[in-house]
């Protein structure tokens, strides 16, 4: 084979190998949210696998386990606070009128009537057998079947969320290695950059993201509650949603919630003040609240998984910020992804490519490695023994 042919034969393949890698980043493009928001749960639900791994030896078992026995529970709670909030979304936009009143197929005389029997047996189903009652009600059906495929298509999403990171969590350790045994180096520089962008991207998804989605959980259900409690006159305004703005001030370095909570405490003072001086007592009890249960409880329980903080503050706010903005609201998951692999390709990748002379990759403190990362070294001992058997 000549040297024409060989560089034609090779052309061939880049050829086909980009139009394959093409056709994979408009998949992946398409549904951007539901893969970002994936991996999202695999490095929230990792730190707990790594433990069940040690008592569950079978790598299949113990993820299944470690996603339907901790995370499912875990998520249906935010389902239930957002569904609290919204409610309570909803009454403040209806101001008082209640959801049914926005429905344009509801009348109230005919719901009155269906609720009297007696008014029911009286009725001419002629009456309503007219052209613009079966419109209407073809139209109601259509708005029903639209329902119920969107829920059909939301149950997909979560299924491909669940899928992608299951299969994370029981391969990722074979995907890493078969990764820098293909495609790495002699230097070790595909190796270090790996561990850099994991470390951080665990610190960012299970330290800073699921802190503020359990405090914003956690907030909607403590305020909702307090305010069954509430004197007369005296609650606090929109409580789910100022629960689910705790969890987002959260987010916030230094200050976090207490940027939401206290001047909320200061307005429940100030009310009770000048309406009744005797109801005080509920402002000082939510101020104790939010600071015990609310901010200091969830900060003492997580922040000791949060380890490897190398990112700057500001640029992670700015992520924080500018990402729902360009993304949706997935862009919170997405834009800190974007910054840190930005942020260690500039730091250990662009100084090899620039220096006339390889640059060895920056040293690991033994010190600073996660005890955890010996289940890898498990999972690798038994994918071994099975290749013998």
């Amino acid at each position: 084979m000549s040297v024409l042919e060989i560089a034609r034969y090779r052309f061939g393949w880049w050829g086909f190998g980009v139009a394959l890698g093409a056709a994979l980043m408009y998949v992946v493009y398409s549904f951007i949210g539901t893969f970002v928001f994936g991996v999202f749960i695999y490095y929230a639900t990792r730190p707990i696998y790594r433990r069940i791994r040690r008592v569950i030896r079978q790598p299949t078992l113990a993820a299944a386990v470690s996603l339907f026995a901790l995370t499912l529970p875990a998520l249906l709670l935010v389902v239930y606070a957002l569904s609290i909030a919204l409610n309570q979304l909803q009454r403040y936009a209806d101001d008082g009128m209640g959801l049914l009143s926005t429905l344009p197929f509801v009348d109230s005389e005919l719901i009155e009537n269906v609720a009297d029997p007696a008014t029911l047996l009286e009725l001419d189903p002629q009456e309503y057998l007219t052209g613009e009652g079966i419109a209407s009600a073809l139209a109601s059906l259509g708005s029903a079947v639209d329902t119920v495929a969107f829920l059909g298509v939301g149950a997909v999403h979560l299924f491909v969320m669940f899928a992608l990171a299951f299969y994370l969590l029981r391969d990722g350790g074979r995907l890493s290695r078969w990764s820098i045994n293909r495609f790495g180096d002699d230097r070790g520089l595909l190796q270090s950059y790996g561990k850099a962008v994991d470390r951080d991207f665990k610190a960012i998804f299970f330290g800073n993201i699921l802190n503020a989605v359990f405090t914003g959980t956690i907030g909607v259900l403590v305020y909702s509650v307090l305010n069954v409690y509430a004197p007369a006159g005296v609650a606090i305004p929109a409580a789910a949603l100022v629960g689910l703005l705790a969890g987002v001030a959260s987010l916030v370095p230094m200050v976090g919630m207490k940027l939401v909570y206290v001047p909320v405490a200061a307005y429940l003072a100030v009310l009770s003040l000048l309406t009744d001086p005797n109801t005080l007592w509920f402002a000082g009890t939510f101020a104790v609240v939010s600071f015990v249960v609310v901010d200091t409880i969830p900060d003492l329980l997580l922040r000791p998984y949060v380890s490897g903080r190398s990112l700057h503050v500001g640029s992670l706010m700015i992520a924080y910020t500018l990402g729902p903005l360009l993304f949706g609201w997935y862009g919170i998951f997405l834009a800190p992804m974007f910054l840190v692999t930005i942020i260690h390709f500039s730091r250990i990748v662009l100084p090899e490519l620039m220096a006339p002379e390889p640059i060895q990759p920056f040293a690991v403190d033994p010190g600073t490695l996660d005890p955890s990362d010996g289940v890898d070294d498990v999972a690798a001992e038994d994918a071994t023994a099975e290749g013998t058997k």
